[in-house]
């Protein structure tokens, strides 16, 4: 494991001039945002597929009783 850290610190990449994080951060920030849109599509589909299986479900029901 100890030979490992000095092969990942040529991975490592500090720039001296701070202005070229700025395109990185601006990614991040999309990225993060359309991350948390999925997210919310997803959480929204799914609570219209179970209501859609709940409204099966009491038709289904309905039918057995009668």
């Amino acid at each position: 494991m100890i030979q490992l850290i000095p092969v990942l610190g040529l991975f490592l990449y500090f720039p001296e001039d701070k202005t070229e994080y700025i395109p990185a951060g601006i990614t991040m920030v999309v990225f993060t945002i359309l991350a948390f849109i999925a997210f919310r599509f997803i959480i929204k589909l799914s609570k219209k597929e179970q209501q859609e299986v709940d409204d099966l479900l009491k038709k289904s029901e309905r039918k057995e009783k009668n």
